[in-house]
Parts: C-alpha cells; structure tokens; sequence
C-alpha cells in the first residue's frame, strides 16, 4: 500500500493499527476515569477531584503511576501461571473490538464483512478470563464473584445480540460500515427505539455495571473475581472495564445513532460525539441507580429482556418481510413492549399475593372471633 508516495506492506501497517488502538484506548481510560468522577460529583452535589492539577485534571494519570509502582502480589496457594495470565485474557477483547470499529470513514483497521458478528463474539472471550481469575485465586469469594459473572454475562449475552439481530435485517448487512452508511437518511434508533433499550441494558450487565454490579457487591464477594489481585494487575482488569464501557458507546454510536455521519463536522468529530453521550449516559445511570439483588437481575434478563428481543426480532422480520413502513416497527414495538411489561408486573404482583402467609397466631385468633389486629 502506497502512502504519501512511500510503499508499507500490509503487515507494516496492521502493527502501526494495533499501536495507535492501543494507545488510544490507553488514553481514553485515563480519561474516561476522570470524566465519571467529575459527573458522578457533579450529579450527587459535589465537586469531584480538585486537588491533583487544575480541577483534578492530573488525577487519572497520578492513579497510574501509583498502580504501577504498587508491589504485584500473588497468594501462596493461587494456581500461578493462570492468575498471572488472566487479566491479560480479559483486555485482549477490548482491542480487538476496536480493531473492527469504523471512527469515519475509511477509518478501520480491519473493514470486515462480518464485523456487527465480530464485534458481538469477541467479547465473550473476557468471560473466560474472569472465570480464570476468581478459580485461579483459591479464593471462595474470588470464585463466587467469577460465578456470578459468568453466569449474568452469559444471561444478558443473548437478549444483546437477538437486538441488534433487528438491525442487521433493516441494513441487510453485518458489515458496520454499510449499517452506518444505511442510516445516512435517518439513524435505526428511530425505527429500533426498545433494541436500542435492551441493548444498553444488557451492555451494562456485561461491563458489571451500577445497577447490574452484583459480581463485586463489597457486602457478599468482596470485590469479585479480582479481589486478590493488587498493582498493575488490577489496573488491568480496571483498564478492561472502561474499554469496554467506551467499546459498547462506540458500537451504540455506530449501529444506532448512524456512525460518523452528520452535518458540517469531521466524521471524526460526529462519531466521537454520539459516543461520549452513551459513554455520559453510562455514568449518569451509575450516579444515580441502586443495585439489584441477584435474583432480580437474573429474573430480569429471563423474563423481561430476552421475551422482549424475541418479540422486536419477530415483529422486524414481519415488517421487512412484507415491506410495511418501517417506522411502524417502532410504534408497534413500544404497544407490544407496554403490553409485555404490563403483563410481566401483573403475574409478579399475582405470584406475591398468592406466596403471602399469614402468620399462625393471626390465622388461631380469626377463628376465634377476633380481628386478628
């Protein structure tokens, strides 16, 4: 490939790709903790970091350095070379996610034809790694939360991809650049309003997020499958965390809210925008929702989100296949959703109703004549 004159070979220039992703992922954790911190102060009435450079500024990068000269230990009884390398298995995802994310266009490292496929399957790989971690770290809570997170992870996996199944029948395509280039009259959240819901709902059960942070709830596990790592090796699994969060915006931006498209700025400019608003939208939600139990947050995902994609799925693929208006899928979608909802809240309240027992003594003092008060 020729560029500016000069001759780079494919190889060349698929390592300067892995280098600049790196680094700008890096980047923008360090910035991105630093940006919820200041949100998060700002919504529950504070200040957030002050102290550390102008307005807090150099905190994120003083957290850096003070978790890299941190000792790096490792318990006596852990399983060595699999504690060692997990962390490294749970970041590795999070690059090779943004290897398929078109920026603008023509700028992607790798413009696959499978890449909305891609960029679902390769984060299932960082649940290996945090299972690897919690077995690895002999330690029973360390193994619960690894528990935990396989098993929510897995759970909101599915109604996740059965979402974004809807889009890719209205782009008629998986490659990401043509979805985008799909949305140049008007973006799929418009025609895709509750795939859209399902899909950030069940991307911050993935990223173990507030209100879906049971695998490292301080009052049951501690602090989740990585509770005996320390040093840059924490970082790691810290690093994983807000890449990610910034790699579900990103693909959000591009498969919802229409890419890089947008009038009178960069491509660059539009598609960085649309992301830091679902990136804003993540840490408003964590500021400001309480934590689910566990038996809320899986009933949830079984019960409501996964009946709800299969329902836009279906009700998208009556609307492609017959060619109705498309944004009709939206309103009978949200009906259908109301509808679902409305039902799922009824059996609970039902099923409530019917478990309550009264106790014996009121139960002996009724029969008596009493009132039972």
């Amino acid at each position: 490939m020729d560029i500016a004159g000069v001759y780079l070979d494919p190889v060349v220039i698929s390592i300067i790709g892995v280098i600049l992703i790196l680094s700008f992922v890096l980047l923008t954790v360090l910035f991105l903790t630093y940006l919820e911190r200041k949100v998060m102060g700002h919504i529950q009435m504070r200040l957030g970091p002050m102290r550390v450079g102008f307005h807090g500024a150099l905190q994120a990068p003083a957290d850096a350095i003070k978790l890299l000269v941190k000792e790096d230990l490792i318990p006596a009884t852990a399983d060595n070379w699999v504690f060692r390398f997990a962390p490294y298995v749970v970041f590795a995802p999070v690059l090779l996610v943004f290897m398929a994310v078109p920026f603008a266009r023509d700028w992607v490292v790798a413009n696959l034809d499978l890449g909305l496929f891609y960029i679902v399957a390769v984060p299932g790989l960082a649940i290996v790694g945090l299972f690897m971690a919690g077995w690895a770290s002999n330690n029973k809570y360390a193994l619960l939360g690894a528990v935990r997170c396989v098993a929510q992870m897995v759970s909101y996996e599915l109604p996740l991809v059965i979402a974004i199944l809807g889009v890719a029948m209205l782009a008629e395509s998986l490659s990401l650049s043509e979805i985008v280039k799909k949305q140049d009259v008007f973006p799929f959240i418009l025609v895709q309003p509750i795939a859209f819901v399902i899909y950030i709902v069940a991307s911050l059960a993935e990223l173990n997020r507030t209100p879906f942070d049971i695998p490292v709830a301080e009052s049951e596990v501690i602090g989740g499958p990585h509770i005996e790592y320390s040093g840059m090796r924490w970082g790691t699994f810290y690093l994983a965390e807000y890449g990610n969060a910034f790699a579900i915006a990103a693909i959000c931006a591009t498969v919802f809210l229409g890419g890089w498209q947008g009038p009178g700025l960069h491509p660059f400019v539009w598609f960085m925008i649309k992301t830091y608003i679902i990136v804003f939208l993540i840490f408003w939600l964590r500021a400001t929702l309480p934590r689910l139990r566990v038996d809320q947050l899986m009933g949830f995902a079984w019960k409501a989100l996964l009946p709800l994609s299969f329902l836009n799925l279906l009700l998208t693929a009556m609307f492609v296949l017959y060619g109705w208006l498309v944004f009709a899928i939206a309103i009978v979608v949200s009906i259908a959703a109301i509808v679902l909802g409305y039902a799922i809240w009824r059996s609970r309240q039902t099923s409530r109703q019917a478990s309550f027992v009264r106790p014996a003594t009121v139960l002996l003092i009724e029969a008596a004549g009493g009132d039972g008060q």
